[in-house]
């Protein structure tokens, strides 16, 4: 099957254009109005009660929660912004006491603050490694002792703290359902559900074609969001019956994706009525159900006997009715997780690069004529933020988008500053935080920096003098953490991408292992990653094959992390972006590999195939090679041999798997 991937590739733009080339999200229409609604109020009502100090922290914190607000179900979106407002709340309420009650001198009074903000960095930069919640409570811990630190207070002192949680609530409250969102359709979940469907009919579409390999990431992308909006049953808490249903409908259609993937891999497509049979289990599942017919294609290979089964599944259990899907129940999280994942060497050490860098910073900010000190380690928390992507782009982006924000903060002072106007200017910049975020890091920049500079000019903190010395003030944090926080700490394939590719392995191992039937035990992976905190532990293959559905979920979610990783290294400068480069050939070859291993799950379902113990041998030994070649950080430098017609079913699915990960690998994959 030709693909784009077979070799390194020739990247036809180079790495900066890659990096200021922004993405196109849909407009999050929901968190948009919320995030205006929940910065206007807290601010008009601090200006009706001639209260605007305690209205500016109300603020602040709906400003916290939007930016930790997303379109999912009450029970996941409330926790999500209670952990990131309440640490945000905790490093005011720190900042705040340390003004407060720091020793008087100006010299002692900096060495205090900096001291305190470097034992919170630290602790904010191990909590930021355990996953996306901790990243984002860490961040704010961080940035909200920092402005605590410099704010004019208000008074009392501690009220800073609790105005922050009220405006965070106020947010939460306006997110939550009414009657209109009692329609599935109104569900956030019915709606990933739908696109999910829709992706895999878009996949069915492609199958043969060159978009077929983009439409399958795609696909995984929509499975990946559905699979955080229904996380795992707690236990002993029963499951509502429509979170019943929706799992069940999720579960037919990870059927039908290790289907297509497998005639996605053997580059067979399949008749436009079965392709088109995901659109419309799409519209029956937005409606809340219904009949879909599903056309009697006569399918003649095992893998288009694997989708036409599972799309006849899929059909059933959308319908309402039980089908045989051959899942379990997914696994509860592990309570250990995060405190396995505080410890780990991976968070310590991001925690001492974040508090280095906050020393360095209180260092400058005491030594040089500073006049909002707080401004520098609230950059550095910002601009060191582990999953937004490369620490060097986030810092040049920062340093660019805070000239364009005080650029438009000066042009609108200019026209008005009458407090009315000002709330309204910020409560628009706020609004446009849900867009900005998920499409340029340097955007979103660009709309909070006016909306922080409104916020202190409401408060009588600053005035239009000031506003371009923080663009010094950011050009200095960013610097500080390009030198302290880039090149002492390189963000090289060895510390992102490899680790992510022996997840990839691992998972791989157990997958395999479960399609087999074997039990021994598959490699332990390098990390356990935040995204596989709803799937099953890859270090073991499973006693029965019952749990195969969630073996490949976690595959295919670990390889979308690990082309993820190195689609952010290709927007590296040299030499990162170069090693990157080095790796996607293998990246591409394990994402085959998945699909091969679910065309040979369809051989031996639907053909009678019997596993081969030598070809299972070849794949196992390759994986492993390529595991070792990851961690002795070694990317191979042969392409993979990519075949040019489509497989012959007749054929074992996993010994082509296994010639292309031979030639990939050369001599390190060859049998000895």
């Amino acid at each position: 099957m030709p693909s784009r991937s077979s070799g390194p590739v020739r990247r036809s733009t180079s790495w900066w254009a890659r990096a200021a080339r922004p993405a196109r999200p849909p407009l999050p229409l929901a968190p948009t109005v919320r995030a205006a609604v929940g910065m206007a109020v807290p601010l008009a009502l601090g200006l009706l009660t001639h209260h605007l100090d305690l209205g500016v922290f109300a603020g602040l914190g709906a400003m916290h929660a939007t930016m930790n607000d997303r379109v999912e179900p009450t029970r996941l979106r409330a926790p999500r912004i209670a952990s990131a407002v309440s640490a945000s709340a905790l490093g005011m309420l720190i900042g705040t006491a340390l003004q407060e009650f720091h020793p008087r001198g100006l010299l002692s009074t900096a060495l205090a603050i900096g001291a305190a903000l470097t034992a919170t960095a630290f602790v904010s930069g191990a909590l930021s490694a355990t996953g996306p919640r901790g990243s984002a409570a860490g961040m704010l811990l961080l940035v909200s002792a920092a402005l605590g630190s410099g704010m004019p207070l208000a008074r009392p002192w501690w009220a800073a703290a609790p105005m922050m949680l009220a405006g965070a609530a106020f947010v939460v409250l306006l997110g939550l359902p009414g009657r209109s969102h009692r329609r599935p359709r109104a569900d956030p979940r019915t709606r990933a559900l739908a696109a999910a469907y829709d992706a895999l009919g878009a996949t069915l579409a492609d199958l043969g074609t060159p978009r077929g390999a983009a439409s399958r990431q795609v696909l995984t992308a929509r499975l990946n969001q559905l699979q955080d909006l229904l996380p795992p049953p707690r236990p002993g808490v029963p499951e509502a019956p429509r979170a019943v249903r929706l799992r069940r409908m999720y579960e037919a259609a990870l059927a039908a994706t290790e289907a297509a993937s497998g005639l996605l891999w053997a580059w067979r497509p399949v008749p436009p009525e079965a392709a088109a049979v995901p659109g419309l289990l799409a519209r029956a599942v937005e409606r809340g159900g219904g009949e879909v017919a599903v056309p009697d294609w006569q399918p003649d290979t095992p893998s288009r006997q694997a989708l036409d089964a599972a799309l006849r599944a899929a059909a059933e259990t959308v319908a309402g009715r039980e089908a045989a899907l051959g899942t379990a129940p997914p696994p509860p999280p592990d309570p250990w997780r995060l405190r396995v994942r505080l410890l780990s060497r991976e968070s310590v050490r991001y925690g001492l690069r974040v508090a280095l860098c906050i020393a360095v910073g209180s260092a400058a900010t005491a030594s040089l004529p500073l006049s909002k000190s707080y401004w520098v380690p609230m950059t550095i928390a910002f601009v060191l933020k582990p999953d937004l992507g490369s620490v060097f782009l986030r810092a040049v982006s920062r340093s660019v988008g805070t000239v364009l924000g005080v650029a438009v903060t000066a042009g609108v002072l200019l026209l008005t500053t009458d407090a009315w106007a000002l709330t309204v200017i910020a409560a628009l910049c706020v609004a446009l935080l849900p867009y900005a975020t998920a499409a340029h890091y340097g955007l979103n920049t660009v709309a909070i920096t006016p909306m922080a500079l409104i916020l202190l000019q409401l408060g009588g903190q600053s005035g239009a003098a000031e506003f371009w010395p923080r663009v010094l003030d950011t050009a200095l944090a960013s610097a500080i953490v390009l030198l302290f926080g880039y090149l002492l700490w390189p963000e090289r394939p060895r510390h992102r991408i490899e680790p992510r590719l022996v997840d990839a392995t691992a998972a791989l191992h157990a997958y395999l292992a479960s399609v087999t039937g074997e039990t021994r035990p598959a490699p332990a992976a390098a990390t356990q990653t935040p995204a596989t905190a709803h799937a099953p532990a890859t270090a073991q293959a499973p006693a029965t094959p019952v749990a195969e559905v969630w073996l490949r979920r976690t595959a295919y979610r670990a390889l979308a992390d690990a082309r993820r990783e190195v689609q952010q290294g290709l927007t590296e400068p040299p030499p990162t972006g170069r090693l990157a480069e080095r790796w996607l050939p293998a990246t591409a070859a394990l994402e085959r590999l998945s699909g091969a291993v679910a065309a040979y799950a369809a051989q031996i379902r639907y053909g009678g195939r019997v596993p081969d113990p030598g070809e299972v041998e070849r794949v196992r030994r390759a994986l492993d090679d390529l595991t070792a070649a990851a961690r002795a950080h070694r990317p191979p430098t042969r392409p993979a041999a990519r075949p040019t017609r489509p497989h012959d079913p007749a054929r074992s699915a996993l010994g082509r798997a296994a010639d292309e990960l031979e030639t990939l690998l050369g001599d390190r994959g060859r049998p000895s």
